[in-house]
C-alpha cells in the first residue's frame, strides 16, 4: 500500500480538528466509542431498509385496503339510494370490511380538515391521504385524534355525509413494535456488555499504570496480580519481573557500596591518628592535612549518597511546609539570609530524609554564592491532561549570586561538574536524582533576585 501524499495527511487533520474536542480522553471511552459506532451504522441501515422500504410498502398497501373498501360503500350507496339498500350496504361493511358506518342527509363537512393523533414517525396519515384521493375522488376529511381506536372518515356524498369509522388495527401492523423492542434492546444489550467487558480489561491497565507510577516514585507497590487479556497479563508479569531485577540490583549495589564506605573510612580514621600523633612544631602541617581527610570524607559521604540514590527509604505523608521551614532554620544557623514564602500545612507522600538532602544541597549551593536566599513553596495546575490530571507542587531556591549561564544550566546537573571552587559537582546531581524519583524534575532558571532560580516540581 502506497503511503499518503504529503498534501492529503494535513487536509485529513484539518477535517477531523473539529472533532478531536469530541473524542473521550479514556482507553474506556475511546474502545466503547469504536464499538457503538458501527454498531449504530448497522441499526441506522437496518432501520433505514425496514422504514423506508418494508413499512412504506406495507403501510400504502393497507392503507389502499381501507380507502377502496371505502370507495366501494361511497360507490354503492351512490347506484343504490334507498333506505332499504343503505341498511343492507351497512350491516354487510360492518361484517365484511370491518367498518362502522352512518349517513347525515342534507349535511356538508365544510373545509375538508385532517386531525392528527398519530405516531408522527409513521407515514399512515400521508398513505391514508393519498389512497383516498385515488380511490374515492370525493371530498373528504380524516381525525385522527377522537378515538384511540378508530380513524374517523367523513366522506361528502351528494346528499349527506358517510362517516366511515375504521379500526386502527386495519392501517397498523403490531409487528412494527417488535421490531423497535429488538432494534433498541440488542442495542442496548450488546452495549452494555462490550461496556463490561472493556471496564474489566480497562481497570487491570488503570491497576498497572498505578503500580507503575507508584514505584517510579519509590513506594513500595508489591507484585501485581496479572488479569485481563493476554497481552495484559503479559505486561503486568513483564512489569514484576522488573521490580525484581530492580530490587536485585539496587540491593546489590548498597552492599557494596556499604563495604566500599567501610573500607575507605578505616584507612581515614589510621590517618587522622596518625595526624594527632605527630611531634610537636607540626601543628600547622597537621592541621592542613586533617583539613585535606575531612574533605576527603566529605567526598566520599556525597558520592556513597549519589550512587545509593536513598533507595532504602519508603514514602511516607510528610508536610512541605514544616520540611522547607526546617531546612530554612537550618541554614540561618551555618551564616545564610533565608526567608521563607510558603503557606499552611501541604501534606504529601515523600521520602522525607532524601528531599530534605534535596532541598539542602541547593540552599548549600546557594549559600556558598549568594548573601541572599528566598526559598518559595506554591501549588500549580498540572497540564497534561487525561486520567493523570492534578496538581504540581512547585518549590523554589532563589538567590542574588551570579548565577550560571543559561547554556551551561543543564551541564550543572552532570556528575562531578562545578562551577566553582570547594564543590564536588555531585549536589545538583544528588538533587535531581532524588526529584525525579519523586516523579517530578528540577530546572534552573532565571532569578528575580538577579541570580539562580532552582525549581523542584513534585506532583501531588
Amino acid at each position: 500500500m502506497k503511503p499518503m501524499p504529503g498534501p492529503v495527511r494535513p487536509l485529513l487533520r484539518r477535517l477531523a480538528s473539529p472533532f478531536r474536542g469530541l473524542l473521550p480522553r479514556g482507553l474506556l471511552g475511546r474502545a466503547l466509542l469504536i464499538i457503538l459506532l458501527p454498531l449504530l451504522i448497522l441499526q441506522g441501515v437496518a432501520l433505514q431498509l425496514f422504514y423506508g422500504g418494508h413499512l412504506d410498502v406495507i403501510s400504502r398497501r393497507l392503507a389502499g385496503g381501507v380507502a377502496g373498501d371505502i370507495g366501494m360503500v361511497a360507490e354503492l350507496l351512490a347506484r343504490h339510494p334507498a333506505d332499504a339498500d343503505k341498511g343492507w350496504i351497512f350491516r354487510e361493511a360492518a361484517w365484511r370490511m370491518d367498518l362502522s358506518l352512518a349517513f347525515e342527509p342534507g349535511a356538508s363537512i365544510g373545509s375538508p380538515s385532517m386531525r392528527s393523533g398519530w405516531l408522527p414517525i409513521l407515514p399512515l396519515e400521508e398513505d391514508l391521504a393519498r389512497a383516498l384521493e385515488e380511490r374515492v375522488r370525493l371530498p373528504y376529511d380524516t381525525d385522527w385524534a377522537s378515538d384511540p381506536r378508530s380513524v374517523i372518515i367523513r366522506v361528502q356524498m351528494p346528499d349527506g355525509v358517510l362517516h366511515v369509522e375504521a379500526p386502527r388495527k386495519r392501517l397498523f401492523f403490531g409487528t412494527l413494535y417488535l421490531f423497535f423492542i429488538w432494534l433498541v434492546g440488542s442495542s442496548l444489550l450488546l452495549f452494555a456488555i462490550a461496556a463490561l467487558f472493556m471496564k474489566n480489561q480497562v481497570r487491570a491497565i488503570r491497576r498497572l499504570a498505578s503500580a507503575a507510577e507508584a514505584f517510579g516514585t519509590g513506594r513500595e507497590v508489591g507484585a501485581i496480580k496479572p488479569e485481563g487479556a493476554s497481552e495484559v497479563r503479559q505486561a503486568a508479569a513483564a512489569f514484576n519481573q522488573m521490580q525484581g531485577r530492580i530490587r536485585r540490583f539496587v540491593t546489590q549495589r548498597t552492599e557494596v557500596l556499604a563495604g566500599i564506605s567501610h573500607d575507605l573510612r578505616t584507612p581515614l580514621t589510621r590517618l587522622r591518628l596518625g595526624l594527632a600523633m605527630l611531634p610537636p612544631g607540626t601543628e600547622e602541617d597537621a592541621a592542613a592535612m586533617t583539613e585535606d581527610v575531612a574533605e576527603m570524607e566529605r567526598m566520599i559521604a556525597a558520592y556513597l549518597a549519589f550512587a545509593r540514590g536513598e533507595s532504602t527509604e519508603q514514602a511516607q505523608p510528610a508536610d512541605l511546609s514544616e520540611l522547607v521551614r526546617d531546612l530554612a532554620a537550618r541554614a540561618r544557623r551555618d551564616g545564610a539570609s533565608v526567608s521563607v514564602d510558603a503557606p499552611g500545612p501541604l501534606v504529601l507522600p515523600v521520602r522525607a530524609d532524601a528531599l530534605r538532602r534535596c532541598i539542602g544541597n541547593l540552599l548549600d549551593n546557594a549559600g556558598r554564592h549568594a548573601a541572599r536566599i528566598a526559598v518559595g513553596l506554591a501549588e500549580s495546575p498540572r497540564e497534561d491532561g487525561g486520567r493523570n490530571a492534578g496538581r504540581w507542587v512547585m518549590i523554589t531556591v532563589d538567590d542574588d549570586g551570579p548565577g550560571i549561564p543559561e547554556v551551561s544550566r543543564e551541564d550543572a546537573f552532570k556528575p562531578f561538574t562545578s562551577f566553582s571552587a570547594g564543590g564536588t559537582g555531585l549536589g545538583l546531581a544528588i538533587a535531581r536524582d532524588i526529584a525525579r524519583a519523586h516523579g517530578g524534575d528540577i530546572a534552573l532558571e532565571g532569578s528575580p533576585l538577579g541570580g539562580l532560580r532552582a525549581r523542584i516540581r513534585l506532583p501531588a
